[in-house]
């Protein structure tokens, strides 16, 4: 049986929670989360790869187990996420690592691989948008608008997305068989939601997301000068970042794998994690180290 150990550590004054199992000298994976849930998330997936691999799943500040300052005490940004990753990673004496990126997870990830190059030996990339493609022109203006306009009115347009009626459908809408999913996903994520002043934390966040646009160029160089192995798994049926997104990381990726994962959605893991298992495991013992 698959021992899964729930440990914290100090990355500067901050507690971080984060979910570990396999061996100590396997090759690593960094397991990076998405909205708006935590490394509850890979509750499924880490179990199917225990065995081969030494996988490591942190809660970002705010989210999950870790701590969760006030918006008044900790800077609730995607730049300073990444620190804390960064301090994470530096923590735990991991000196490379296949990076597993999904939603929130991208931005975060690719900041980290940027800065450290030489640890990222691989991408596991799911639902996770680095490109103009796939985010809907809607979307894309909401969040640069959010932005800039963050007093009440901008605030009051954002307050449906922290939600359980949002929260369920980033869980079901677009799913293949929505039975398959059990509501202690989205109950659970919801329950980090609902803790007092963790929408502000949220919407910090959001309002924070606009910067990623600006990193998008860096991050295509990135791509193109150190092309890391690189696995695409998209949901297909993600409202949130569509199919395009998936197929656009081959623009500037040479060692590139793509699955668009037939009744999957934004979440794919909840109803594909042994296929998703099954790619990475072959995908990183077929493709070397960078």
């Amino acid at each position: 049986m698959t021992k899964v150990h729930y440990r914290t550590v100090k990355v500067g004054d901050i507690e971080i929670f984060y979910r570990e199992a396999g061996p100590a000298g396997a090759p690593s994976i960094l397991l990076l989360h998405g909205f708006p849930t935590s490394s509850h998330m890979f509750r499924d997936l880490i179990p199917l790869l225990a065995d081969r691999f030494h996988l490591l799943a942190p809660d970002y500040p705010g989210f999950g187990y870790s701590a969760t300052p006030t918006v008044d005490e900790y800077e609730y940004t995607f730049d300073h996420t990444a620190d804390m990753i960064e301090g994470f990673v530096n923590a735990l004496g991991l000196e490379d690592y296949a990076l597993y990126a999904q939603d929130f997870g991208g931005p975060v990830g690719f900041r980290l691989a940027t800065r450290q190059p030489a640890r990222v030996r691989a991408l596991i990339i799911q639902n996770a948008n680095a490109y103009t493609e796939g985010m809907t022109r809607e979307v894309h203006d909401w969040l640069l608008n959010l932005s800039v306009d963050r007093g009440p009115a901008g605030k009051a347009g954002a307050a449906a997305i922290f939600e359980l009626a949002y929260t369920r459908k980033q869980y079901l809408e677009g799913v293949g068989d929505p039975s398959l999913i059990s509501p202690d996903a989205w109950e659970h994520a919801q329950w980090g939601m609902d803790r007092p002043g963790n929408k502000d934390i949220q919407y910090a966040m959001h309002a924070n997301y606009a910067s990623n646009f600006d990193c998008y160029e860096v991050w295509h160089e990135y791509f193109r000068r150190y092309q890391p192995p690189t696995l695409v798994l998209w949901g297909q049926g993600d409202f949130v970042f569509g199919v395009p997104g998936a197929h656009a990381y081959s623009r500037d990726l040479k060692s590139i794998e793509t699955h668009i994962i037939e009744g999957a959605a934004h979440f794919a893991l909840e109803t594909h994690a042994a296929e998703i298992a099954g790619h990475i495991r072959r995908f990183l013992e077929t493709h070397p180290p960078i």
